[in-house]
């Protein structure tokens, strides 16, 4: 049996526009000029910097039809309205308005030094051994193994079976440890490591032989598990020593690198570089916000494709070539003025948001005190602004900004609130910078324990849990009591 019935529904849908504007305004300085190079190459309407000649208004309504320009089958041309697409105005609007961005809009590329990588580096070293023909080819598979803290983070038994299965070398563990030992002697010291122990004791082996560096060397390779959790009183017993002698040996061991391969001075790993988006002055102690230049570039329709559009306007008889042409025109004359406007668009939500935020932690920009900065989530900007939270979230996650106290990452100037004993709000990144300042003012040899520090939090106004405290001491990456202590 069929029957029929109404149904009212509501539902959002995101235009093309819409979504090309939200991808935008997520992407970061850097991100943003790949992204706008790339529109440029595949747009030929749409051209970058000053025009010579401007006979074109940027802001002209888009054609009413534009949501028929992915089907060229349904576009007629005689619908089309070409004086839609030109304008006698000789100044553009984008001309006449003033621009708060920063004069930092000069394009910068960053140089790479040329130089030998670390595994070169390695294998040249193995060119100075007497290796035969198979050794030689198992250092080398174990050197290119190596990563880049400098330690090989495999098991003897996979390493041969790689060998056997990738480059035909059967062999067994016995010679593989055999020329691993070799690539022990490589530099820097402690190279080719399997784990951290192994690691220093390469290096402590490898130093003159004094007092202090055979207690070390005893320490590490019979008692490293009781180092590394700093049981002292068990070293000092298990070794018959003093403190004195221990306090030299630990000084030893914390003199070794834990990490060989970074010290490789020609390591070329490309940095990554920070470009801020934004940039936060203090002028007669006022705040002073500029955007990037690099995020604001010059952007025009082409006056080539307006003529062809005239051209087109102006002949009488006109060809289904002709046609064609001033469809594919319309196609790339919609898709760059609907990019100028995202760009438009892109640039008005990044500022209105960091103003926002800028005005918000006004005390900490004027200060620099973290303990400044109040408690502020997603949602307090975005009811400031009248946008959605989402959009506040796409500003602030990949953003950074240049402040008188270095540049920073937008999203963490927000965070959550708890109340003190006086009933106020206070944000937790001032609770966790009163944490790690009492952290570091304790006496090491009796370090403070999480009980103890959400004691003296609760004697400073802050009552919070001890799992508080430890949940807080995590996030600051502060080791337990234990590890925190000192001989």
């Amino acid at each position: 049996m069929l029957k029929q019935h109404l149904q009212f529904k509501l539902s959002q849908k995101l235009s093309p526009q819409q979504i090309q504007l939200m991808k935008l305004i997520q992407l970061p300085t850097q991100a943003f000029e790949q992204r706008l190079k790339q529109e440029l190459e595949e747009n030929p309407a749409l051209e970058g910097g000053k025009e010579e000649s401007i006979n074109d208004d940027l802001d002209a309504d888009f054609d009413n039809s534009s949501d028929e320009i992915n089907d060229n089958e349904s576009i007629n041309t005689d619908d089309i309205n070409v004086d839609e697409y030109l304008s006698d105005d000789e100044i553009p609007e984008y001309r006449t308005q003033a621009n708060n961005y920063s004069s930092d809009d000069e394009e910068k590329t960053m140089p790479y030094a040329a130089g030998t990588s670390f595994t070169q580096h390695l294998i040249t070293q193995l060119n100075t051994y007497r290796l035969s023909d198979e050794e030689h080819d198992i250092a080398e598979f174990l050197v290119g193994s190596v990563d880049e803290s400098g330690y090989i983070r495999r098991e003897l038994s996979d390493i041969m079976d790689d060998l056997a299965f990738t480059q035909n070398i059967y062999t067994t563990e016995e010679t593989i440890q055999k020329v691993l030992r070799i690539v022990h002697q490589l530099d820097p010291a402690g190279v080719g490591a399997r784990n951290l122990q192994e690691c220093l004791s390469i290096q402590l082996h490898r130093k003159d032989k004094t007092a202090d560096t055979e207690l070390a060397i005893n320490i590490i390779d019979n008692a490293f598990d009781q180092f590394t959790k700093k049981h002292y009183k068990k070293l000092l017993q298990k070794f018959n020593i003093t403190e004195e002698q221990l306090k030299g040996a630990i000084s030893e061991i914390e003199h070794l690198n834990p990490k060989p391969g970074g010290s490789y001075a020609g390591n070329n790993r490309i940095v990554e570089h920070v470009v801020p988006d934004f940039a936060i002055r203090i002028v007669d102690g006022e705040l002073e916000l500029t955007l990037n230049g690099r995020n604001a570039p010059e952007l025009h329709v082409s006056r080539e494709y307006n003529n062809m559009l005239k051209g087109y306007k102006d002949t009488k008889e006109k060809s289904k070539s002709q046609k064609d042409a001033v469809i594919f025109i319309k196609q790339k004359l919609d898709a760059a003025k609907w990019f100028i406007e995202a760009i438009k668009q892109r640039q008005q939500t990044l500022f209105v948001t960091m103003s926002a935020i800028m005005h918000y932690q006004e005390a900490y920009f004027l200060t620099g005190d973290e303990r400044n900065l109040k408690p502020m989530i997603l949602k307090d900007i975005a009811d400031e602004i009248s946008m959605d939270v989402s959009t506040v979230s796409r500003v602030a996650n990949s953003k950074y900004v240049d402040t008188p106290y270095g540049t920073k990452l937008i999203k963490e100037f927000f965070s959550e609130s708890m109340k003190n004993d006086q009933g106020e709000d206070v944000s937790t990144r001032e609770i966790k910078k009163i944490l790690e300042t009492v952290i570091e003012e304790e006496d090491k040899k009796k370090p403070l324990t999480d009980e103890t520090l959400a004691g003296i939090l609760k004697d400073k106004g802050y009552p919070i849990a001890r799992r508080t405290v430890a949940k807080y001491r995590e996030q600051l990456d502060i080791p337990v009591a234990r590890l925190r202590k000192k001989i």
